[in-house]
């Protein structure tokens, strides 16, 4: 049968047997009085009305239900099988106004109240308590009575929970124990005075208790509501509404808890939006605020529909807890949140350098070792900044390991220091451009490795990918930045910049390998390229490879004529023109390095444990 499929169906159907059972067994249909009858239901009615108006007590917002102290009542004075018939009518009533329930929730509920009443009632007999004789003599009785109704409420319950969401059984019930244990404590001392009040006269007693309890319901919702406003107003920030930087952090510390102790993933993710002080100088501050509440609510709108935590993590940072979740599919969610960003409208954004809002991130995993959460903060802070420093608009996860290694025994760091002095002139004419290269740079710097090139190869192919578009420097800005489709004379222009470059590069001899790169990157392996038309294997390999890493570059992030391409729209036309524009041999190798660096992490760059 299909209800036997898992363990905590199979339970369900033993537990609602065992319990529709025992009540069969034990139930019975006396000649009561009328005013029994009027009794039994006026006691069914007031668990009713006391099961829609519970007392919701702080700071969670647990409930103390008063239906249990109503059935332990009705059990201390009126005996078994009165309770049993209370609980029979209260189920039926309930089941016919809330239809929507699926029918076998009503069935074990029903259940396990039969086993706590029949349970309670044996301990308290057995103990010597006496029916209808509520008297300090049976304090023990009571005591013992409630902790076995207490107790099979926590098993009975617990189990189905622990079944079905493969909790940790020790945690789970060290948590539901703690929680629950002040709620019944107070329904034992609730069920005694509702005792005391109906022994005098059961009617009178059960209207007062009642009234009592509706009252209270009302005034600790009221209060459980003003405690709310006022504690997510402590929680959340005012300018986004957001989860603010302290919360976030109490937030992160238990789900990353919960992450070690249960073996889940679980990432965290920093993001920065690129170039905040340049719009708020352009605009102010009121506009400047006004993003960031634009820039909050499409991450929360986002984050939320994926099931992630948000805050803003302190001026124009924000942050996001994504239980659950590893490294790559965080990396795959922030990076089309990216893409969604530069391809959404902000008032202002087109005098921001790409023309577009964009933002740049780091990802940071929790793993078995991770000792705090600021260490895994500061993991995810260290990629956001990599990102930051190549170029921005970027996504960037956290791998731990040095890839300043390869540097050093390149004999790079003098050479890179000399370029990067010359590209920088880009800062104050083309921000692009220099960003361009900087990310095409640390492709290269992996590629270059993936590839297994020699080391004269590696050092030219990084250093190449470095200075690539020096030549643009002579390039004027207007047609630089334009917007739109450029004019037949003004692509010509565009194309110049591979001999401007290579006159550039050949004033220096120490960078005269690196001059096949510089012209020759925009050759075509199909022969349609420029400036000379070269085909095939005519072109040099190294700038065969560069050609591939500046194309995916510049499909994948934002540019004055073209919106970007996700990564995988950008591996479809690389494939697409495998054999015409890039030479075949390399682009499943690039491809697999972009997927599976560090198990399927893009783009991960230079970071320093």
């Amino acid at each position: 049968m299909r209800i036997f499929k898992t363990p905590a169906n199979t339970y369900l159907c033993l537990v609602s047997a065992l319990g529709i059972l025992l009540f069969s067994f034990l139930i019975k249909i006396p000649t009561y009085t009328r005013m029994d009858w009027i009794t039994i239901f006026a006691v069914a009615g007031s668990i009713l009305l006391l099961n829609y108006y519970t007392i919701l007590l702080p700071p969670k917002g647990n409930s103390l239900s008063m239906d249990s102290s109503i059935y332990l009542a009705s059990l201390f004075l009126f005996g078994l099988n009165f309770t049993l018939l209370v609980l029979i009518i209260h189920s039926i009533i309930f089941a016919i106004f809330q239809r929507k329930v699926v029918w076998w929730k009503h069935l074990f509920n029903f259940s396990v109240y039969s086993l706590m009443i029949i349970g309670s009632y044996n301990i308290f007999s057995v103990t010597g308590g006496l029916i209808g004789y509520i008297h300090i003599e049976n304090l023990i009785p009571y005591l013992l009575s409630f902790g076995t109704y207490f107790a099979l409420n926590l098993v009975l319950v617990g189990i189905y929970f622990i079944l079905s969401i493969t909790e940790n059984l020790l945690n789970f019930f060290l948590d539901l124990f703690k929680e629950t244990i002040a709620t019944y404590i107070g329904t034992l001392l609730l069920s005694l005075v509702l005792a005391v009040l109906m022994r005098t006269d059961s009617i009178f007693g059960l209207i007062l208790f009642t009234c009592i309890a509706f009252l209270l319901s009302l005034a600790f919702k009221q209060h459980f509501r003003l405690f709310k406003e006022v504690s997510e107003k402590a929680n959340k920030d005012f300018l986004t509404g957001l989860n603010n930087h302290g919360y976030f952090k109490e937030l992160l510390e238990k789900l990353v808890n919960d992450a070690k102790d249960n073996d889940q993933p679980l990432s965290v993710v920093i993001l920065d939006i690129d170039d905040f002080k340049k719009y708020n100088d352009l605009y102010g501050h009121i506009q400047g605020d006004h993003l960031l509440q634009e820039f909050g609510t499409l991450l929360k709108s986002e984050a939320e529909a994926a099931n992630f935590i948000v805050a803003r993590y302190g001026g124009e940072e924000f942050s996001i807890i994504m239980p659950n979740t590893n490294r790559h599919t965080a990396y795959s969610f922030i990076n089309d949140f990216r893409k969604k960003v530069n391809d959404t409208y902000y008032k202002g954004v087109e005098r921001l350098p790409y023309g577009c809002l964009s933002f740049s991130s780091g990802i940071a995993e929790c793993e078995k070792a991770t000792y705090s959460i600021s260490e895994l903060l500061n993991k995810a802070d260290q990629a956001m900044y990599a990102a930051k420093n190549q170029g921005k608009n970027l996504v960037q996860i956290y791998n731990g390991q040095s890839d300043y290694s390869l540097l050093h025994s390149l004999s790079l760091e003098k050479d890179l220091e000399e370029l990067e002095y010359q590209l920088k002139i880009f800062l104050s004419k083309d921000v692009y451009t220099y960003r361009h290269s900087k990310r095409v740079y640390q492709y290269a710097v992996n590629f270059s490795r993936t590839l297994k090139l020699n080391e004269h190869e590696r050092k030219t192919i990084i250093l190449g990918a470095l200075i690539h578009d020096i030549g643009k420097i002579e390039v004027p800005r207007d047609i630089l930045n334009k917007k739109g489709k450029l004019e037949p004379e003004e692509w010509e222009m565009i194309k110049k910049h591979v001999t401007w470059g290579k006159e550039i590069i050949s004033t220096n001899k120490k960078l005269e390998d690196l001059i096949p790169l510089v012209e020759l990157h925009h050759e075509r392996y199909d022969g349609h390229g420029y400036p000379y038309g070269l085909k095939g294997k005519s072109i040099p390999k190294l700038a065969r490879i560069l050609c591939v890493i500046d194309s995916f570059d510049a499909m994948t992030t934002e540019r004055p004529y073209q919106q970007t391409k996700t990564f995988q729209e950008a591996f479809v036309e690389l494939r697409q023109c495998s054999g015409k524009q890039f030479d075949p041999q390399f682009i499943e190798p690039f491809i697999n390095m972009v997927k599976q660096q560090d198990t399927a992490e893009i783009t991960d760059k230079v970071l320093v444990t």
